[in-house]
């Protein structure tokens, strides 16, 4: 009897195989050979901007070679374990599972110097502790709304803001170009000053000749030329990696108690907010290049997570929590959407903080040669701040105005820095921040001109968003 020919109907069969389902990009499990190397990039692409708070706060406040390594170790921790639980998440709570890098951002970094000024010796970290805990809190109560404050956030708002994070940042890489230590009799030699000079020549050539990898990690391989550099001349101090510790758990309040001073705590959550709409547009951006749509939930989730971070780093020594905008291009450049790749990046920083001799190497880089790549990497975040004001409606001479008048409060006290000497110590923490000054003058002119009786501005300024 013959068989009866196969069809479509045999196929639909209950004894047929189910059709496979295709993985998206963004849940694909790649092979260690693959996710390795792109693992490797995004450490490279974000490890100087994760070191750089700590170096600069730890700087600022006086610690010694010990601390400087706790304070990187406990960033280091907290960026890892911030980014495995932004990438893995946990189901309906936290996390938007996407190849998202969260760290501690940059722009809080003048704001907390401000607080370290005002604040008596000893109890510098403990102010600075206190503010971004309530920091974490404020981001918590706010981000399941703040999809409805992004309004009072255009681009032309965040563009100022990270415009000022650059520009207020410069003289700290002028100053460690010098040397570091303005009371030393040294300051500014020309032994300081050629080296970042050489620094900064390094990174360009490589910027320039390097191809692929190499141009990404043209910033590293600048801090390791450089070092390398300043050891004939006795400039390079090792004693830090000589009496670390191999390993070590990071101590709750290591560096104190938290302090709760009310303009600090102003100060930093005003800085949160810029963090929640940088935050919000990497996410955006991220499900763009990913092809997965950000919804409501998702951005919930994201923001939540940057929330806990910010509240559970100070525990141990960690500082704000954002998005890293570096990584969201290494997405959009290489194409590798899989968050496994930056959740094994984010494994990897978690094993370097638990290991405070690594974190020791990075304090063995002389201040001249961080000077050098730091004009490099905080030149580069105005630019970026420039990028997002040139779409965001400048052709408005309102938007013009009110561009004019936020860098201006921002950078006044940069110009003058005594200028508000004779105003209240709330008025001089809040004031004399160039970004907090310029961000709370950017929103209220925002408001005055886009949302205060008017319609048709409002679609010119956020047009971009």
């Amino acid at each position: 009897m013959a068989q009866p020919a196969s069809g479509p109907a045999e196929a639909e069969g209950p004894c047929s195989t189910p059709p496979v389902r295709a993985v998206h990009p963004v849940d694909e499990k790649l092979s260690p050979a693959r996710l390795l190397p792109a693992a490797l990039q995004h450490i490279a692409a974000m490890y100087a901007g994760v070191v750089t708070p700590p170096l600069i706060i730890g700087q600022a406040v006086g610690l010694d070679a010990a601390g400087m390594t706790r304070l990187i170790a406990a960033s280091l921790i907290i960026a890892g374990c911030a980014t495995l639980l932004q990438t893995l998440g946990i189901r309906g709570l936290a996390g938007n599972r996407l190849p998202f890098v969260n760290a501690a951002s940059s722009a809080g970094i003048a704001p907390m110097l401000a607080i370290a000024e005002t604040s008596a010796p000893g109890h510098q970290l403990p102010a600075i502790y206190g503010a971004v805990l309530v920091a974490g809190v404020f981001c918590l109560a706010v981000g399941p709304f703040f999809g409805r404050l992004l309004r009072f956030f255009p681009p032309l708002v965040t563009g100022v803001v990270i415009t000022l994070i650059g520009v207020t940042l410069m003289p700290v890489p002028v100053s460690w170009a010098q040397g570091g230590d303005k009371t030393a009799t040294d300051f500014g030699d020309m032994k300081y000053l050629g080296l970042a000079a050489f620094t900064l020549v390094v990174i360009l050539l490589i910027q320039r000749f390097g191809r692929g990898f190499l141009r990404q990690v043209a910033l590293l391989m600048g801090l390791l030329v450089g070092t390398l550099a300043a050891v004939p001349f006795g400039l390079a101090d090792f004693s830090s990696l000589r009496d670390a510790p191999l390993a070590a758990v990071p101590t709750p309040f290591a560096f104190g108690a938290p302090e709760f001073q009310p303009a600090a705590i102003l100060s930093l959550c005003i800085v949160m907010l810029v963090l929640m709409t940088e935050s919000s547009a990497g996410m955006l951006a991220v499900g763009e290049i990913c092809d997965r749509r950000t919804d409501g939930r998702t951005l919930t989730r994201g923001l939540r997570t940057d929330g806990l971070a910010t509240l559970i780093g100070p525990v141990f020594g960690g500082f704000p929590t954002s998005a890293f905008a570096q990584n969201v291009g290494v997405v959009s450049l290489t194409r590798v959407r899989s968050r496994y790749v930056v959740a094994a990046a984010g494994a990897a920083l978690l094993v370097l903080g638990l290991f405070p001799v690594l974190g020791a190497v990075v304090s063995l880089v002389p201040m001249p040669v961080l000077g050098g790549a730091g004009i490099v990497l905080f030149g580069s975040i105005a630019v970026s701040g420039i990028r997002t004001l040139s779409e965001a409606g400048l052709d408005d001479s309102s938007n013009i105005i009110l561009v004019a008048v936020a860098l201006g409060a921002g950078i006044v006290p940069l110009a003058a820095p005594g200028f508000y000497a004779d105003f209240p110590s709330w008025a001089q923490t809040v004031l004399g921040s160039g970004i907090s000054a310029g961000a709370l003058v950017a929103v209220l002119l925002n408001l005055f001109f886009h949302h205060l009786g008017t319609h048709g501005r409002a679609a010119v300024a956020l047009k971009s968003s």
